[in-house]
């Protein structure tokens, strides 16, 4: 739901560095948090407050970060070569042409900044005594190389200076600068115009705005906000570090409605993952994207669900595998070893043990039996199996698709069926069972005798 503010709203993201850090071919704001890119997590929250404009900057690997916001209401603004985040934001001045509001300046290797705190800034922005620049802090636990704000009791800014370039006494403060920040249309392009690269990097850097929006008469106001938001990703370190957050967040959220992990820190959620309330969820579960379910669902341990709809009152598991396409009616069971993709289950049907349901329809309160497989694939396509309700598949047995079991029939135990079994037709296809009395003894003394020759 989208939070209605006074001002309009553009947001510049910045995903112009090389990330050489994280070691990878693959862009740094691409790298996944709870199954999705960091950049869209960003983006994500930032829909909540209805940007009017989003501009991301790219640099190196541009190509990848077009691929991924193509089809979305993103322009992509190109900084080349890479000269300091001053210079970067300097980029979007064409794609913000005749906007007048808010702009947020955001990172796209900040994925855990929430839509609430992105708020926090523009309103610090409005209203007619409101400062020029608003900027997000952070107290980390060691604050170390972090740049620090000096801001009076108002939370005015009076100085922001690297670390480096700090007294002792300006290191004893611990509020840092994030690099965050919203500032008015107005000034954010003439500012950025006078920031300088006299410095050892000959870089442009965007915090420099402050001051001399300071030295021009402009005020500018901090904002302190949690550390937790504002992690930094850029190594695979500070990835995971980051995807420990974004998980103890998500299971808070959804223990706060209404679901119970019995040991929430072994659960493993994606971005989307949905439960509803009175589910039960046990020890070492993961959960891929696109997974909703109902009320009263138990999912048992040592499962892995992706892509998958579960009804209400279901069971999971333990150590079952819900592929994409898996669609459980309520009531249904899918239980231990049972791995499921593109197979919808009727209400009350169940799959208890040992079973593969691929491209397979199961009709309601139809039963399949432990080793039974859906033989979907000949090397080159695929094809469906449809069970009718109230069927009942025997044990080990092979349903060799496209192949169609009737309402109330009954398939017995080992059989390969291969072809279509009518309504309350009992199919059997194994061979006649044989006796030969007192061969299996005939047989050990025979294998017995020969060994003892050697």
């Amino acid at each position: 739901m989208a939070v209605e503010l006074h001002s309009p709203i553009a947001a510049v993201i910045l995903a112009a560095g090389k990330g050489t850090r994280m070691r990878s071919e693959k862009h740094k704001v691409l790298h996944p948090i709870g199954g999705r890119p960091m950049l869209m997590h960003l983006l994500a929250s930032l829909d909540t407050l209805a940007p009017q404009r989003r501009v991301v900057v790219v640099g190196d690997r541009a190509d990848q970060l077009e691929r991924a916001l193509e089809g979305q209401d993103v322009a992509v603004a190109v900084q080349s070569p890479q000269l300091g985040t001053g210079h970067a934001v300097l980029q979007a001045e064409g794609a913000l042409s005749g906007f007048s509001g808010i702009v947020l300046i955001l990172f796209g290797d900040v994925p855990l900044l929430t839509a609430a705190t992105m708020e926090r800034l523009v309103q610090a922005l409005e209203g007619p005594e409101a400062p020029a620049i608003a900027v997000l802090a952070f107290r980390p636990d060691e604050p170390g190389a972090y740049g620090r704000v000096i801001a009076d009791d108002q939370g005015a800014i009076l100085k922001m200076v690297e670390a480096k370039d700090a007294t002792d006494a300006e290191l004893a403060v611990t509020l840092c600068n994030s690099g965050l920040m919203a500032v008015r249309s107005g000034h954010l392009f003439d500012l950025l115009k006078m920031v300088g690269n006299a410095n050892a990097a000959g870089e442009y850097y965007l915090p420099d705005i402050v001051m001399l929006a300071r030295a021009a008469g402009l005020r500018a106001a901090v904002l302190e906000g949690s550390a937790d938001e504002m992690i930094g990703v850029n190594s695979r370190a500070e990835l995971a570090a980051a995807e420990a957050l974004f998980q103890q967040r998500r299971r808070g959220e959804l223990m706060a409605a209404g679901v119970t992990m019995v040991a929430p820190e072994t659960v493993f959620l994606s971005h989307d993952t949905q439960l509803g309330r009175d589910c039960l969820v046990e020890p070492n579960v993961v959960f891929g994207p696109g997974v909703k379910a109902g009320e009263n669902v138990l999912i048992r341990a040592h499962s892995h669900i992706e892509g998958a709809e579960i009804g209400d009152g279901c069971e999971v598991g333990p150590f079952a595998r819900l592929r994409p396409g898996t669609v459980l009616g309520a009531g249904a069971k899918v239980g231990n070893f049972v791995e499921t993709k593109k197979a919808v289950l009727g209400p009350g049907a169940k799959a208890n043990h040992l079973t593969y349901l691929g491209d397979a329809e199961v009709g309601a309160n139809a039963n399949i039996g432990a080793g039974t497989i859906t033989c979907n694939y000949d090397g080159f396509f695929k094809y469906r199996t449809i069970i009718g309700e109230g069927a009942f598949i025997g044990s080990n047995s092979s349903l060799v698709a496209p192949v169609t079991i009737g309402a109330g029939a009954i398939v017995g135990a080992g059989s390969a069926i291969t072809r279509d079994v009518p309504d309350d037709a009992l199919e059997v296809t194994r061979a006649d069972q044989s006796r030969r009395e007192g061969w299996a003894a005939r047989f050990r003394d025979r294998m017995k005798a020969r060994k003892d020759r050697r």
